[in-house]
């Protein structure tokens, strides 16, 4: 078999295929939807200031924008290999925004996979964004960069030219050789996506090149999503890759995505009608500990750590989690008295949350 090497866009084979050049060339984790540990639809969404409502590594921030619905929706653009995208469905429109109304969501990159970039380097590498996005509502849209480090940002602005019609979008930056991304588990590096915005976000001019981000220069000509219940968008295939073009989507196999996304969230029980995660035999009422080794592998640091439904217990006064790492938690169990204890997660809404999120 004939093939062709490029170094930008990998290897051609004579039938046409690409196999891309690079391993781990897309900074975004869970660019295709797949992964959605916490629920694949919520409902109700009126205010956010940064929460993870549906897909892992994408957060939701909402203010005075109507309500919303975010959901794992299964439209996708045909014959491109997605099954998957994200989309905000308008349930209660606003027509007419406040100054400071904002809908958006954005994906946060850790500072460990940004060097790359080598920004703050006179070798700082132009990085291109890739996605297929669809909305009835046509009109320019804004992305924004932002080096959590520096305090440095960019945007872009793209068109949806065609309703209720798939089109991918690349839109690709110069590199900031002035900025810098500390080489840690910290946000280095912010992707985010605007719906819609108030005055004060829009009352400049775009920044179109890097610099101290100016409130009023972030979303300028932003489409206001939010103007009808008919309104919506779906997002999916984003990639971010140090590159002055687009590549082929990096896909990844589910399990390899899905170890990605549990370095920041992983969530124990909720996937059997009945698991009993501790139990035995005490001979009094003192404290027992078990350590819970993360099924996910190593967090990026130590998570906090939540309960959501109601645990079915058996001779126990009170439970916590204590010593958490990285690598694992603790749960500390006081037996209401000697003899028999458990707790079982006993309903497919029982979970144990551990969240080392950016």
């Amino acid at each position: 078999m004939a093939v062709a090497i490029n170094g930008t866009n990998g290897i051609t084979y004579n039938d046409g295929s690409l196999q891309p050049s690079a391993i781990g060339k897309n900074k975004i984790i869970n660019g295709d939807m797949q992964i959605a540990q916490r629920a694949t639809s919520v409902t109700g969404i009126t205010s956010s200031s940064g929460t993870y409502s549906t897909m892992d590594r994408f957060q939701d921030i909402v203010r005075t924008v109507g309500t919303w619905t975010q959901t794992q929706d299964t439209d996708v653009p045909t014959g491109q290999g997605f099954a998957t995208s994200l989309k905000m469905d308008c349930t209660t429109a606003n027509g007419s925004l406040s100054a400071d109304s904002w809908l958006r969501w954005q994906t946060q990159l850790e500072g460990f996979n940004c060097q790359p970039f080598k920004f703050g380097t006179a070798n700082a590498e132009s990085i291109t964004l890739s996605f297929w996005v669809k909305s009835n509502k046509t009109g320019t849209y804004c992305i924004e960069l932002y080096q959590t480090d520096s305090g440095r940002a960019i945007s872009k602005s793209y068109t949806i030219d065609s309703a209720n019609t798939y089109e991918k979008k690349e839109l690709t930056f110069v590199g900031d050789t002035a900025g810098n991304i500390s080489n840690d588990n910290g946000s280095g590096f912010i992707v985010t996506y605007w719906f819609a915005a108030g005055a004060n976000y829009q009352s400049g001019t775009l920044q179109t090149s890097w610099g101290a981000i100016t409130t009023a220069n972030r979303a300028v000509g932003q489409v206001n999503l939010a103007d009808s219940t008919s309104n919506y968008i779906n997002i999916t295939g984003i990639q971010l890759e140090a590159n002055t073009t687009a590549t082929p989507f990096e896909n990844l196999q589910y399990g390899q995505q899905l170890a990605l996304c549990q370095r920041y969230f992983q969530v124990i029980g909720g996937g059997k009608a009945s698991a009993a995660i501790f139990g035995g035999d005490a001979s009094s009422t003192s404290s027992v500990y078990t350590h819970i080794p993360l099924s996910g592998g190593s967090m990026r640091s130590s998570p906090t750590v939540t309960e959501e439904g109601s645990f079915n217990t058996f001779n126990i006064s009170s439970r916590s989690f204590d010593y958490l790492n990285t690598m694992g938690i603790s749960l500390r169990v006081s037996p209401s008295g000697a003899g028999r204890y458990y707790i079982e997660l006993d309903s497919s809404d029982d979970k144990i949350l551990l969240s080392s999120e950016l």
